[in-house]
């Protein structure tokens, strides 16, 4: 196990990695906040969903996730059609303009991200990539549970 100071020095990073994902988010289409942009992403990942999935999948809560999937039905991006096995819920899914979005939004971030990175090599990338995967998954895997803050 590392020491306490790498520990202590990758939640610096962490905090510091909030000025990345703003970025991101300004390279999205002024019409698509990452709200949306999110919404969107995880229809287009894990397909038709209920709005009660959406909410867990984006860990907010359902006024919120009400709210973007509201901002994208209005544009034309998902449909939302009864439930068959509850008529009072909704399923959602992605409309071909919603895919279309999609596919500008992967562009946007893809082509923000080769930039940043142009003086990067392939491997370091795919070594960043691999290692976000490992610990997203050792995220995953982890039962909830509130960590001890001591001070």
């Amino acid at each position: 196990m590392a020491e306490q100071a790498v520990y202590e020095e990758l939640v610096r990073q962490f905090s510091a990695f909030g000025a990345v994902k703003r970025e991101l988010g300004r390279a999205l289409p002024a019409d698509c906040p990452s709200g949306s942009a999110a919404v969107l992403t995880l229809l287009e990942r894990h397909g038709d969903m209920r709005m009660s999935k959406l909410a867990d999948l984006l860990a907010v809560d359902m006024s919120v996730t009400s709210r973007h999937v509201a901002h994208v039905a209005e544009r034309g991006w998902i449909d939302r059609s009864p439930d068959p096995a509850d008529k009072r819920g909704r399923i959602l899914r992605l409309t071909p303009a919603g895919r279309a979005r999609v596919e500008e939004l992967a562009r946007c971030t893809t082509r923000l991200l080769a930039e940043r990175l142009s003086d990067w090599t392939d491997d370091e990338v795919t070594q960043l990539t691999l290692l976000m995967a490992r610990l997203r998954r050792c995220f995953d895997e982890q039962s909830p549970r509130t960590p001890a803050i001591t001070t």
